[in-house]
């Protein structure tokens, strides 16, 4: 019995995709911050390559990464005067969030806040805050397209070190769920079925998971 063994991935199988559903925010990012400083927000679903976007930008500018309430952990003087990136920036409370939004117009500030919704819609109570929340530069990623889609297939293949034949991806992306979830698990299956992955068994482990279907 083969072993289900999974692997990291290299800087190339991991990088970046620019496809029409993230193309507006990358371009919107090579420019911010000026400066000025100030905040920015990157929402998008699940998997559309928003925490990936972040990061690229965080390298890119030197700001301290920071995921949801780790933040309010850190340093004060640490975070002064500096870029900062905050994912999962919608499970932050309101008080962190008020105090990052301040520092980030300090000279040498910025942030850039990554969540799934838009600020907008936050349930932040501070009236202040929520001003200051409609006030921001809001970038938008959009669901998976193709080009994203297939590399996320390629991705979770190479992690099992497994090798679709050549139109098992294309197959796969005109007929599972856009998203990072349902690729996850139909390469999943696909690695327990321990046979090669070709369209008919794709075509197979799919007729016995039809809600991994995507609508017509």
């Amino acid at each position: 019995m083969r072993l289900p063994l999974r692997r990291g991935l290299s800087g190339h199988e991991e990088a970046f995709v620019l496809s029409a559903s993230n193309a507006a925010a990358h371009e919107a990012l090579q420019g911010w911050p000026t400066t000025l400083g100030g905040a920015a927000a990157l929402h998008g679903p699940a998997g559309s390559g928003k925490s990936h976007l972040g990061r690229l930008w965080a390298e890119r500018v030197g700001a301290l990464p920071f995921h949801g309430m780790e933040v309010a952990l850190a340093d004060p003087l640490e975070l002064e005067g500096r870029p900062l990136l905050l994912d999962a920036a919608q499970t932050v409370d309101d008080e962190t969030l008020f105090h990052l939004l301040n520092l980030a117009q300090a000279p040498g500030g910025s942030l850039l806040l990554v969540s799934r919704d838009p600020p907008g819609s936050w349930p932040v109570e501070l009236p202040d805050l929520k001003s200051r929340l409609n006030g921001l530069l809001v970038l938008g990623i959009q669901p998976p397209d193709d080009a994203v889609l297939a590399a996320m297939f390629r991705a979770r293949f190479a992690e099992r070190s497994l090798q679709p034949a050549d139109d098992v991806i294309d197959y796969l992306i005109r007929r599972v769920d856009r998203s990072a979830d349902s690729v996850e698990r139909i390469v999943d299956l696909l690695d327990q079925a321990h046979a090669p992955v070709t369209r008919v068994l794709a075509r197979r482990v799919l007729d016995e998971s039809g809600d991994l279907f995507a609508p017509e």
